[in-house]
């Protein structure tokens, strides 16, 4: 029992130093997006930046993508960049069907040989969100289904930092 409690506080007292750790640095990587547009992850700085690492045959992904096109909506024209991520697997004509279907008011980039999501991973699979700062430091990551609300807070307040 004692071990138990020990492990525990041990895990409480990690996610702490977590917390206040320095944020890290994003590398700069270059998406290039379904229709065939080079886009550096350097031209989006001075923007809170959203990454979705997505799969057409993901159904969370499916699922929460039209709330994060909408948070995108709301949140663009005060400083919200975003771009999703096809994963490798992926098959680009799939991707090229949702995204024309469904709108996209975002840039979706093709990952073919996951190049960035080596880059910026670990993606360990979908969904996987990247919250990044207008420095380029990494706020959040959120691995599988998201807290939508609590996702636009977050950005809501980043943006608020900006003025």
């Amino acid at each position: 029992m004692l071990g138990a409690a020990t492990l525990a506080l041990g895990a409480v007292g990690a996610w702490v130093v977590r917390a206040r750790a320095p944020l890290a640095q994003i590398p700069d990587v270059t998406f290039t997006t379904i229709e065939g547009r080079r886009l550096p992850l350097s031209e989006l700085r001075g923007r809170m930046v959203l990454v979705d690492f997505w799969a057409t045959s993901c159904a969370i992904c499916l699922r929460e993508m039209p709330g994060i096109a909408a948070i995108h909506r709301r949140l663009a024209p005060r400083g919200l960049a975003t771009i999703a991520v096809a994963m490798s697997y992926d098959r680009p004509d799939f991707v090229l069907h949702y995204v024309r279907s469904n709108a996209l008011p975002f840039p979706v980039a093709l990952d073919p040989m996951g190049e960035i999501a080596a880059a910026l991973g670990p993606v360990r699979g979908t969904p996987t969100l990247l919250l990044i700062d207008p420095k380029g430091r990494l706020v959040r990551r959120i691995e599988g289904e998201t807290d939508l609300a609590a996702l636009e807070r977050s950005i809501e307040r980043g943006i608020a930092r900006l003025s």
